[in-house]
């Protein structure tokens, strides 16, 4: 028996192949889609580092459980003075970071 040798691909080809390559709306969707869980996770974990509830983080935002819950799960696009007031709540730094592609804008 002959030993087939296995051919292993990089985690971008695979999405290249399935989710579309980048530029496209479908890999456009899943990598928005991705920060948004990244996100809730990054509320999460500073959350439950804070011993907090959602119940009580929600009470210091002035949103209800439910809206926490959702934006910890990325159920929602929630609004983005929402997610600085959720930071601010847990006390956390917040950094963004834009990066300006290479594209023109025309002014009419």
């Amino acid at each position: 028996m002959k030993n087939k040798e296995l051919k292993s691909y990089s985690l971008d080809e695979i999405t290249d192949k399935y989710i579309g390559k980048v530029g496209t709306p479908k890999r456009d969707t899943f990598e928005n889609e991705l920060r948004l869980d990244l996100l809730g996770e990054a509320i999460k974990h500073a959350r439950k580092e804070r011993n907090l509830t959602q119940e009580q983080l929600g009470e210091l935002v002035g949103v209800k459980k439910a809206q926490i819950s959702k934006i910890e799960n990325s159920l929602t696009d929630a609004r983005f003075e929402t997610i600085i007031k959720v930071f601010k709540a847990l006390n956390a730094k917040v950094n963004f970071n834009v990066e300006m592609l290479n594209q023109k804008v025309n002014l009419a």
